[in-house]
């Protein structure tokens, strides 16, 4: 018996997905980033789907950049302190505490440092469509996010989905990622826009 559960056990960590590991080697070795990304959110309840594509910029600990071109444009930029959320299309701006925007989302997983068990269970769920993916399920029960999917080709973040309280799932998939690219020294510094309206929550 003992050798049979010896051989259960190597054969189970041989089956074992990279996730886990594969995260948090990201996040240890990523300064700067910047990728091109597709998104697609999809509501289960009403069955609205909507696709969105742009740019991802990223500078730990705690700055990025969304930016938004198609279908339209829209930038959501977070310079350590505050989000700001510039929808071109309504001329409006939206600006809210980044310590009160970030708790428990998924852009927390990307730019804040510090120990990532103590906001999310951690869960290894192996290899799929030849990537390894990680399941992030968040500590804080006010937390709008009930579920976080994180999928890696080699080292590289490729794969994001987001399911949330409302029944909306909201998936990511990365390309052209370059990491630790030369930005320009105020390039997550908010820019304000002449004739824009602006509304912040703090």
């Amino acid at each position: 018996m003992k050798y049979l559960l010896t051989f259960f056990l190597l054969i189970s960590s041989a089956f074992a997905g990279q996730g886990p590991e594969k995260l948090r080697g990201f996040l240890s070795s990523i300064d700067v980033l910047s990728a091109r990304f597709e998104q697609s959110i999809l509501n289960m309840e009403s069955g609205e789907a909507g696709r969105f594509q742009g740019m991802l910029y990223l500078s730990r600990p705690g700055k990025f950049r969304w930016d938004y071109t198609e279908p339209y444009e829209k930038q959501i930029l977070a310079d350590g302190d505050t989000v700001y959320v510039v929808d071109t299309d309504l001329d409006q701006i939206t600006y809210v505490s980044q310590e009160r925007a970030l708790k428990g989302t998924p852009a927390s997983i990307l730019v804040e440092q510090g120990d990532l068990n103590e906001r999310f269970e951690v869960i290894d769920i192996g290899e799929s469509q030849g990537m390894d993916w990680v399941e992030l399920l968040p500590r804080d029960e006010e937390s709008q996010f009930t579920r976080i999917l994180i999928a890696f080709l080699s080292d590289d973040i490729r794969r994001m989905e987001i399911s949330d309280k409302f029944g909306q799932i909201t998936r990511f998939q990365f390309y052209d990622i370059e990491q630790n690219p030369e930005l320009e020294k105020d390039f997550f510094k908010f820019k304000s826009r002449q004739g824009f309206d602006q509304f912040g929550d703090f």
